[in-house]
């Protein structure tokens, strides 16, 4: 158990021990299981996906940057700290400029105000022409992206504080302070924001909740799972990824637990199985689907989880977060491949290279568009044909 776990780590970079330690767990040195990734076979592309445009923003290097759209742009971000908008249909560049600190996470936008926030804590607001209109510290570490959403700022920090900053202002609003866990992964944990109201999260423990963005008030909270094993990491157990929803279906994975899906107005779970995923889950309409540390990619029916199929062409290639979209379920791994399978069957239906470094983020699907950014820095636009 403790080999699986440390070579996952090695995807994850380490682990955070609140109050006490970070241990690095670097490869599986001494490990009797030999983590090769499968060598990737021909697939005869059934549709293709062809560039629109490409922009370089500058590598993300060891993080996940996410790009986000808001209104007719694309907002991106690199580790060093370059903010750029992006015209969503041309990829023309509208306006970038330099943040004065590093950054382990990509933007958060609803289109008049963009944020970004540095490693040490600090939150830079920019307004719709690039103009800086604010900035703020928060006092932590942040590694979750920000949400900007019906005029607040959400950001997430390292020690366990959701924060709410007005949106025009940068004055605190809210905080919400979590129960701070003996031992969590030290990794950025996915909000996902439904209809400018509400995000969706994970926590530590394995279980995941309903915030209120207005006010920060915890509106449901439903665990996914429950630590256990012996050892300290063997217990690891926390929602990190970002949760799916379709239609009022919402569903959640955890790491070394479950993966379940629900009602999101209440949050209770209509199933839930063991399975264990740190890139998350994406659905359509009757299906959600999620990949394991092994990179084997499943689908689940929503309605009650029996397993539709797997496929494990892709061990080891360290997929990335997955996106249903049409037919097809398509995510990125750590050679910049992009991977398309069938929603029915789970055969490869298509494979592109967008470049040869890591695609952790999932791609966004936006008017007819499929975006994608490497950790290497390119973000690019395709148009499935």
């Amino acid at each position: 158990m403790i080999d699986s776990v440390s070579c996952v780590m090695r995807r994850l970079s380490h682990v955070f021990i609140l109050g006490v330690a970070t241990i690095a767990l670097v490869a599986c040195s001494g490990s009797s299981r030999v983590r090769k990734p499968a060598e990737l076979t021909p697939v005869a592309n059934q549709f293709d996906l062809q560039p629109v445009w490409t922009v370089n923003v500058g590598a993300s290097e060891s993080f996940n940057f996410h790009p986000v759209v808001a209104g007719d742009a694309v907002y991106a971000a690199s580790h060093r700290g370059n903010l750029v908008k992006i015209d969503l249909m041309s990829g023309k560049t509208l306006w970038e400029v330099s943040v004065p600190e590093r950054l382990a996470i990509g933007p958060g936008s609803d289109g008049r105000t963009t944020v970004a926030v540095s490693t040490k804590g600090m939150v830079y607001a920019f307004d719709d022409t690039g103009k800086p209109i604010w900035n703020v510290s928060v006092g932590s570490e942040v590694l979750s992206e920000p949400v900007v959403a019906a005029g607040v700022v959400v950001i997430r920090a390292l020690d366990n504080r959701f924060i709410g900053l007005d949106a025009q202002t940068g004055a605190r609003k809210w905080t919400y302070q979590r129960q701070q866990s003996a031992l969590s992964l030290r990794v950025g944990y996915g909000m996902l924001p439904i209809n400018n109201e509400v995000i969706v999260t994970g926590f530590a423990g394995g279980r995941f909740g309903m915030i209120a963005i207005a006010n920060g008030g915890l509106i449901w909270e439903t665990p996914v799972s429950f630590p256990k094993g012996f050892s300290e990491i063997e217990r690891l157990n926390d929602v990190t990824a970002k949760p799916s929803m379709e239609g009022d279906i919402l569903c959640a994975v955890s790491y070394q637990g479950r993966i379940g899906c629900g009602q999101a107005r209440t949050g209770n779970l209509l199933w839930f199985k063991d399975y264990s995923s740190y890139t998350g889950t994406s659905q359509s309409k009757d299906l959600v689907f999620s990949a394991n540390e092994r990179s084997y990619v499943t689908a689940f029916a929503t309605k009650d989880g029996s397993q539709v199929w797997e496929n494990t062409q892709l061990l080891f290639r360290d997929v990335g977060e997955p996106l249903a979209i049409g037919r097809v379920l398509l995510m990125g791994d750590a050679e910049g491949y992009v991977h398309a399978f069938s929603q029915a069957n789970g055969e490869l239906v298509a494979r592109i290279r967008h470049d040869s470094s890591r695609i952790s983020a999932a791609p966004i699907a936006t008017d007819g568009l499929i975006l994608i950014q490497s950790q290497g820095g390119k973000v690019a636009a395709y148009r499935p044909k």
